[in-house]
């Protein structure tokens, strides 16, 4: 696989403001083999002009209702035809224009392309701005197993190979992704790490109701792959770090 195909695809839904970055940023890659897929769940803002604009420089797009941000996903894995998937979803970009040259550059020669590729990720806000490094750090060596302590590795600096990825259980509203990227590490002979930043991922402001559900949905994904009391008594521990650390702060 000397040339790999790399389908990046963008999920969007009313996120004009932010979408136009994104599809530059994309399409700004020096890497030349690239097959941009664009799934909009039915925008009703300025994202049908936006479209209109890069029509032509779109391997793939659709606007249509769905179910949801896994099921937009879900279809853009159905349209994708190359060698790898990277999702860069409205408002995430990838680090700078030669972040895929780079990917290929870090890799060993004559060796056969990895299941797996991963990386770092920074944060920005909604004026595009970094603030600074993920809290949670990819390990040096990733295995399905790692995610037993959180999602180490951002889900926008995760790249599987198109033949080994499944859909997205769409059983989990909020952390289908969470679940996704353990299934693909099962799956994987090969996981290559980058030791690079791979995306900037915008993180927008969220709901505390929503937090807590989302942290239930991954509280039951981990119960379900690395079992019950392993989880219970990992989470307890999480806890007791957490209270600790904010009762030493407030004594500094």
């Amino acid at each position: 696989m000397k040339t790999p195909v790399f389908s990046i695809i963008t999920v969007t839904f009313n996120a004009a403001q932010w979408l136009e970055k994104t599809i530059e940023a994309v399409l700004g890659q020096t890497y030349p083999h690239i097959e941009y897929i664009l799934i909009d769940g039915g925008s009703t803002d300025g994202t049908p002009e936006i479209l209109q604009k890069y029509k032509d420089r779109i391997s793939y797009q659709i606007s249509e209702p769905d179910k949801g941000i896994y099921d937009a996903m879900n279809k853009g894995i159905r349209a994708a035809t190359g060698d790898y998937l990277w999702f860069i979803n409205a408002g995430d970009i990838p680090e700078e224009k030669e972040t895929i040259e780079k990917i290929i550059a870090s890799l060993p020669e004559n060796e056969e392309w990895p299941d797996v590729l991963y990386g770092e990720t920074c944060t920005i806000n909604v004026e595009g701005t970094v603030t600074g490094a993920r809290r949670l750090k990819a390990p040096a060596v990733l295995s399905w197993r790692s995610f037993r302590m959180g999602m180490l590795v951002c889900h926008q600096s995760f790249l599987v190979k198109r033949t080994l990825a499944p859909e997205y259980d769409l059983q989990y509203r909020l952390s289908a992704d969470f679940d996704w990227c353990i299934r693909c590490l099962r799956q994987a002979n090969t996981i290559h790490n980058t030791h690079q930043v791979l995306s900037r991922f915008l993180e927008e402001g969220i709901s505390s109701s929503q937090r807590k559900k989302s942290l239930k949905e991954r509280y039951r994904i981990m119960c379900n792959y690395y079992g019950t009391v392993p989880t219970l008594f990992r989470h307890l521990w999480f806890a007791c770090r957490f209270y600790t650390a904010k009762w030493i702060k407030g004594k500094v």
